[in-house]
């Protein structure tokens, strides 16, 4: 081990850095949700020119679509400080209270996935989101006695992939509302552009609308595969340029596909058409076929092949349509729904 230890390459920081700064820093750098940026900067500025902390925003959509990065901007853009937790991690009121009653004044926090909290953390939100204070219980039974305890005004940015579970009070709390939607194909190269010029790989254009088609509509993704282009290029190349044909055989090589399926996704696709015969199947049964947990078909696979049109949820369970049959190279079966019947 010491002697690997001794011989190993030193990690690059200037690297490292550049790895992290594939991040906007601004709302004139974030491509892409131009209505939601143009909100945000209206509530931003009024804030500033008010002298006063932001109002709480909210923001839901699908995960990979910049929730992080906006709260990053939030709080670079107001010149304030940011403290980032997320819903799993508060699971007692004590939780929230002890983050909240260490804030700084104007402080910016970031809750990813707000809609995990814990019940009894999401009632002490209320009264924090709306009266910066909260009041802290000593004791126990007829004895318990209610103590307030006064807060720093702050910015609550919460995140989340399933808006529908956060209870109404909490929602209604929140100043600003916004909801990311997928990326255009326009805007993923943009994207990829922007981030190949930071990792130092050439791109032509050709070759950036082959990543982003390949990209599900997704920042997140866009710069995964990147990053696995310019690893690609770096083992079999220069390291430095890479062309359609690079881009095709690193994609290749892990298994995503043309319009971007994954392993995972053709599986499914694979267990619906030619398993179950187009369906209808049900969803755990279709997980234990490809060998997955049930939740993670619900929330990783279906949400796009849905999307794109491939499969549909009908009340039987989940069917294939046919242009997943088309997809897959297979003949389908009379009975098979278009998209257009879904």
């Amino acid at each position: 081990m010491d002697e690997l230890r001794d011989t190993a390459e030193p990690v690059d920081d200037t690297e490292l850095a550049i790895e992290g700064a594939l991040r906007p820093a601004s709302l004139s750098e974030f491509v892409g949700q131009q209505k939601v940026r143009g909100q945000l900067q209206l509530l931003l500025d009024a804030a500033r020119i008010q002298q006063r902390p932001a109002d709480h925003i909210l923001l839901s959509g699908p995960p990979g679509l910049g929730k992080t990065t906006l709260a990053m901007i939030v709080a670079h853009e107001s010149g304030r400080p940011l403290r980032l937790s997320s819903g799993p991690a508060i699971q007692h009121a004590g939780d929230l209270a002890a983050l909240l009653s260490s804030l700084t004044p104007g402080e910016v926090l970031f809750i990813d996935e707000v809609h995990r909290m814990a019940r009894s953390a999401e009632e002490m939100l209320y009264l924090a989101m709306e009266d910066f204070r909260i009041d802290i219980m000593v004791g126990k039974g007829a004895g318990a006695t209610s103590i307030p305890l006064d807060l720093a005004p702050f910015t609550l940015v919460g995140a989340t992939t399933r808006s529908g579970l956060l209870p109404n009070p909490l929602r209604d709390r929140f100043g600003f509302t916004a909801h990311l939607e997928y990326y255009e194909p326009a805007e993923l190269e943009r994207v990829i552009e922007r981030s190949a010029m930071m990792l130092g790989v050439g791109l032509p254009p050709i070759a950036r609308s082959e990543i982003a088609r390949r990209s599900r509509g997704t920042p997140r993704i866009a710069n995964r595969l990147l990053r696995r282009v310019r690893d690609y290029t770096i083992v079999h190349g220069d390291g430095r340029d890479a062309d359609p044909a690079t881009v095709d055989a690193a994609l290749d090589l892990y298994d995503v596909d043309a319009i971007g399926l994954d392993r995972l996704d053709r599986a499914v696709l694979e267990a619906l058409v030619r398993r179950f015969r187009g369906g209808p199947v049900g969803l755990s049964t279709l997980a234990v076929t490809v060998g997955e947990e049930a939740e993670t078909i619900e929330s990783v696979v279906e949400p796009y092949l849905v999307r794109i049109g491939f499969m549909g949820r009908t009340p039987r369970g989940r069917v294939a349509t046919r242009e997943a049959y088309q997809h897959l190279g297979a003949a389908p079966a009379e009975s098979v729904l278009e998209i257009d019947d879904l």
